[in-house]
């Protein structure tokens, strides 16, 4: 089993980015999906998540609205689109599988995890 993220990056606060997270060798729509980051530090934290079919994405409640979470269950990837871009959300992302369907914000709900992107807000 594989996932993996690509698409950060450097930016410049209030900038976007669209991070992807690619899988293979699991049954995708088995598997609720959630993102995580993890800024120097610090403890890994939920960014967002999402169920197999698609429905009610999640968000953690500090990222008010700039973030949103789809995939695309055909082509085994989910997309992690960051708008409005903070300093404060400099981390490395991390995408993850959980059998279950649904996501979770707790990370040992979580069987697979990509290798992670690292995102850099700065002017």
């Amino acid at each position: 089993v594989q996932l993996v993220e690509s698409g950060g990056g450097l930016v410049q606060p209030g900038g976007s980015l669209r991070l992807s997270c690619a899988a293979s060798g699991l049954t995708f729509d088995d598997y609720g999906i959630g993102w995580f980051r993890q800024a120097p530090g610090k403890e890994r934290i939920f960014v967002g998540g999402i169920s197999w079919d698609g429905n009610g994405p999640n968000y953690a409640d500090s990222l008010s609205g700039r973030f949103e979470i789809s995939r695309d269950n055909n082509k085994e990837t989910l997309v992690l689109q960051m708008n409005n871009l903070k300093p404060e959300d400099t981390a490395v992302y991390y995408c993850a599988g959980r059998t279950g369907r649904t996501p979770s914000p707790q990370t040992y709900d979580y069987r697979y995890w990509g290798q992670g992107t690292q995102v850099t807000v700065s002017s």
